[in-house]
């Protein structure tokens, strides 16, 4: 039962990571969340390649406001360049963390931005 959180995140990641993988049809979307950013990025894990990236420190004036806007800024970001790529669906994989806040925040923005998953 003595878990920390690092262990814990790392178990559920191994049990979402078992059941999603990415190909050249479908790539994987993953987030990754700091303390104080948010990283994403669209992998084919077939060939191994990151198809498209993109975090809050590459958005524009993503510095200056809330943790959670800031996740909707990246959202929009990843799914522009995911279009320009020709990449319309995706599998998301919200990498151990909860699909709550800043995760909900970037995917719903992502699924405006026209991703479909």
């Amino acid at each position: 039962m003595g878990q920390n959180k690092l262990e814990r995140r790392a178990r559920i990641k191994r049990s979402i990571r078992k059941n999603i993988s990415g190909s050249a049809e479908r790539p994987r979307l993953s987030v990754y969340r700091s303390n104080t950013q948010l990283y994403a990025q669209i992998i084919d894990d077939v060939s191994g390649k990151t198809l498209a990236s993109s975090g809050s420190l590459k958005v524009e004036g993503a510095q200056k406001i809330a943790k959670v806007e800031q996740a909707k800024m990246v959202g929009k970001a990843l799914a522009e360049k995911a279009k320009e790529a020709g990449i319309t669906e995706v599998v998301f994989d919200r990498n151990g963390y909860l699909y709550h806040g800043r995760v909900k925040s970037f995917a719903e923005s992502a699924r405006e931005g026209g991703l479909k998953f």
